[in-house]
């Protein structure tokens, strides 16, 4: 018995760790509430009588998996707002596909890209917990709101309010949009690397899209700015400083593609002025052929595992 209910538990982890992550920003956190998630249905339908009352097992466990996100949001927040500097999530770093891995794709289409990306979890951040569930549970995974009620205790109606609320606060007008697929996301950042290396204000100021937003997140590891940088010429001038820096560390500066939340972006390495290894991700979002937003992930608390650079893994990134 214990064997079919890990197997059917197991077949549903992927989707259960998908929620998780949405809505609490975290990998490790989303790990620890799906885990969570296979305790309680263990303990709770270990009972074979128990188990037949569950028609939809994919709800059962996403309805308590909610919850427990639910209780973790409540809880960050007070942890969140003494944090060093701005915050970013745990990025979720993945290769990019080996076969022509930035040609448009039917599939890829069929996503509405903007629900994917650093971009998408950053803005979440803004919302209450509540606000947050409800909009990722409907709009991002399509669960109808009498579920939704459920998870929050509310009724259908007050759950429909809640993620109506969420959806204009993540599409507002001062939010980084990130449409592009990837063929496109990939000749931005060409580009973007291009005019970076040239050194060239007004060639990355093009690039740029007017409004675009940079968060930088180091936990207080490493100097980062303490507020968004916003503006093109701003953002500019930022990163050009950034790897004007780096070009006088000690040591070389590694670059490769790699999908970050599932957009592209790079994963950057160099040995810092002191002697300390920097590890830095890098995702963007990006919009009718700019760059919206730049999320720069360099706490190393929250780069646990990234794979190993390779002999051509060196900066400007090859593709």
């Amino acid at each position: 018995m214990v064997g079919d209910l890990a197997a059917e538990f197991e077949a549903e982890r992927g989707h259960l760790t998908a929620v998780a992550h949405r809505m609490l920003g975290s990998r490790s956190e989303a790990e620890d509430a799906v885990q969570e998630t296979w305790l309680r249905y263990a303990g709770t339908l270990a009972d074979p009588a128990a188990r037949a009352q569950i028609r939809e097992l994919r709800a059962w466990l996403t309805t308590t998996c909610s919850r427990i996100c639910l209780d973790v949001l409540r809880s960050a927040r007070v942890r969140r707002e003494t944090y060093p500097g701005q915050w970013l999530p745990e990025p979720v770093v993945t290769a990019v596909p080996a076969t022509d891995g930035f040609a448009p794709d039917p599939a890829e289409r069929a996503v509405r890209t903007d629900q994917l990306g650093t971009a998408l979890l950053v803005v979440l951040e803004r919302l209450a917990p509540e606000q947050r569930v409800a909009f990722v549970l409907h709009d991002v995974f399509a669960v109808p709101f009498a579920t939704i009620a459920e998870v929050l205790g509310t009724t259908p109606a007050a759950a429909r309010q809640l993620a109506s609320r969420a959806r204009r606060a993540v599409t507002g007008p001062d939010v980084p949009r990130h449409t592009a697929d990837l063929a496109e996301q990939q000749r931005v950042l060409a580009a973007f690397a291009t005019a970076v290396e040239s050194g060239e204000l007004d060639r990355l100021v093009e690039v740029l899209a007017p409004d675009v937003v940079m968060v930088g997140d180091s936990g207080g590891h490493f100097p980062a700015a303490r507020r968004p940088v916003v503006g093109a010429e701003a953002v500019a001038r930022f990163i050009l400083g950034l790897f004007g820096q780096a070009a006088r560390f000690a040591g070389p500066l590694l670059a490769r593609p790699v999908l970050v939340d599932g957009a592209l972006g790079w994963q950057m390495e160099t040995v810092y002025r002191d002697g300390r290894t920097l590890r830095l991700v890098m995702a963007y979002a990006v919009h009718e052929g700019r760059i919206t937003g730049v999320f720069n992930q360099l706490n190393p608390e929250k780069l646990p595992e990234l794979a190993q650079f390779g002999p051509d893994d060196v900066w400007p990134p090859r593709w």
